[in-house]
């Protein structure tokens, strides 16, 4: 709890059976975190099992794999279901440190932003924690077009460190995004789009083999999606296209 709101993490867990304690007993010392809320995306390890064997934690399995943008849709519909006045995602496989939760949470809390990402590029983390130089450059690349076409001045798109206001989380219609890996773009863009300042926190990373990557192939998909998704926005900021995620008659 935060003034008054309720914190809600949300882990949407894919075969994270051997990092999964370590990130939520972090998670859990920044003491004030009222729930944990882990979704599985039909591991094949035992990550349910060590879920539920966790204190104050809700745990939803999948029937099937639905993919990432998948997982992070019953996420956030769980913890808003569950009262969430302020639900941070952090991935159970310990690449993003949970120390900046308290902090994260001050700036939602206290009415400065509906919107915080943990940014590994501020700070010149990402390369110092061992991101992949063609990832790193990747990742400049994909920001710097992304932030000329959707008119913001993001460090990064591509974190997985969000936190995010309920106010913000009802209004976005994050259901008609993809439930693959583009979905945390889309998700950003859709920030972006409703008038939202999105806010950026240095955060320090870690890339070893227990972390969760994708590989050369699906980063390419979702680059390409990245960039669909950014002439996407534009094309509907001018009105050239109407958009089930842009809509303009919410705007």
């Amino acid at each position: 709890m935060y003034k008054n709101h309720k914190i809600i993490v949300v882990m949407p867990a894919y075969n994270a059976a051997q990092t999964l304690r370590q990130t939520f007993d972090e998670v859990m010392a920044q003491e004030i975190v009222d729930i944990v809320i882990v979704v599985d995306d039909k591991s094949s390890d035992e990550t349910v099992s060590i879920a539920e064997s966790l204190p104050n934690t809700i745990v939803y399995s999948h029937e099937k794999n639905k993919g990432y943008g998948g997982n992070q849709k019953s996420c956030y519909r769980l913890a808003l279901e569950a009262g969430g006045d302020i639900i941070i995602m952090v991935h159970p496989d310990y690449q993003y440190t949970p120390l900046l939760i308290p902090a994260m949470a001050s700036m939602i809390g206290n009415g400065l932003y509906h919107c915080v990402l943990g940014s590994r590029i501020l700070g010149g983390y990402a390369l110092e924690g061992g991101m992949p130089t063609w990832k790193y450059v990747a990742n400049r690349i994909l920001t710097f077009v992304e932030n000329i076409f959707l008119g913001a001045k993001l460090s990064e798109y591509h974190t997985g460190y969000r936190a995010f206001s309920r106010e913000l989380l009802e209004r976005l219609p994050i259901e008609n995004n993809s439930d693959d890996f583009v979905f945390d773009n889309q998700m950003l863009a859709q920030v972006l789009w409703f008038g939202y300042t999105v806010a950026e926190i240095s955060c320090p990373t870690k890339y070893f083999a227990e972390a969760s990557s994708i590989s050369f192939f699906r980063s390419m998909k979702y680059g390409l999606g990245c960039l669909h998704t950014a002439l996407h926005f534009f094309l509907a900021r001018m009105r050239l296209i109407n958009s089930m995620k842009f809509p303009i008659t919410n705007k």
